[in-house]
């Protein structure tokens, strides 16, 4: 009863999607304005939201990484706040890994989560790194050392002379971390029967399934394996840019690794580079990017994700 439970958003539920939408002209010219005012143009509007629903039994403490990751706040053309019904207090941090969380104090009955707002973005695929080398460990920066260590889900001690037998001869840098998602690709089969809360990189590589945080967990495990510092991501990915592929729509999993003196995004489920990704959290693994946590007994009621490319009357005309 007391027990505490860590919920976990695996893209496993039903799709919604928005109506079609437009902005007005105006917003659309204020927005592209202020974008050219910050540097490059934003090609888009896209819309986010979520409604989660809980039924409580008694009073819990609960802790939510629900808002859009710090590094994407300037690009909001609406606010981005938690709303809760009943209407109850929300605290805003920083976590330990710089995410914006919150934490309530739900009481006994219902407790609803939910938000909708508009984010900016350049429209653009993820970005490539083709000429990106990896750094020697002893030349790190001291806040990405953690990225190379086992966590939770992502055992390195015990997956690292299978990293070294498959991915020892490929080339280092990009190249090496490009063989490694496309391995982890083609190689686990995904499936939202294959959901498990407990299953680790390991299990991904003796099972060969999983959902998409299985296949960044494997990857990550296998960059760590070999030196390149690795962290999990989550946040929204909606079907931009690609046809839709019929999948139950929840906020996504990616991951992202140091080359070069920075962070590249990539993502073993697809595959291939995305628009429209909007960051919420960083970590080790899923333990430290779960959308909420329960302190204490709560049951799911509703979970609906929203993501889509908003059309401006400018566009429309």
């Amino acid at each position: 009863m007391g027990r505490r439970r860590r919920r976990i958003a695996m893209h496993c539920r039903k799709k919604q999607h928005l109506r079609s939408e437009a902005v007005p002209a105006t917003l659309a010219s204020n927005v592209h304005s202020r974008s050219h005012e910050k540097g490059p143009a934003f090609a888009m509007i896209i819309r986010i939201g979520y409604d989660i629903q809980f039924d409580v039994p008694a009073q819990v403490p609960i802790v939510t990484l629900l808002n859009v990751h710090p590094s994407r706040e300037g690009d909001l053309v609406e606010p981005d706040v938690v709303r809760t019904e009943p209407e109850i207090s929300v605290e805003t941090f920083a976590d330990s890994f710089g995410n914006k969380s919150a934490r309530v104090l739900a009481t006994p009955g219902k407790i609803r989560f939910h938000n909708s707002t508009l984010i900016r973005d350049s429209g653009l695929l993820d970005e490539q790194g083709f000429d990106a080398q990896e750094i020697p460990v002893q030349d790190l920066p001291h806040a990405v050392l953690p990225y190379l260590m086992s966590s939770r889900y992502c055992e390195v001690d015990l997956l690292l002379n299978t990293a070294t037998e498959l991915f020892a001869v490929t080339p280092r840098g990009w190249e090496r971390v490009r063989a490694i998602c496309t391995w982890v690709h083609n190689n686990v089969t995904f499936g939202y029967k294959f959901a498990s809360p407990t299953r680790t990189a390991l299990g991904v590589y003796t099972e060969r399934v999983g959902v998409c945080r299985d296949f960044q967990h494997l990857a990550i495990t296998f960059c760590r394996a070999l030196n390149i510092p690795a962290r999990y991501a989550t946040g929204y990915l909606g079907d931009i840019g690609v046809p839709p592929d019929g999948c139950p729509m929840d906020f996504s999993a990616w991951f992202e690794v140091f080359l070069g003196g920075r962070w590249w995004t990539l993502d073993a489920r697809h595959n291939k580079p995305r628009i429209g990704r909007i960051l919420i959290a960083t970590g080790r693994d899923a333990t430290d990017c779960a959308i909420t946590t329960s302190f204490g007994q709560t049951t799911l009621a509703k979970f609906v994700v929203l993501t889509d490319e908003v059309k401006t009357d400018a566009a429309n005309s």
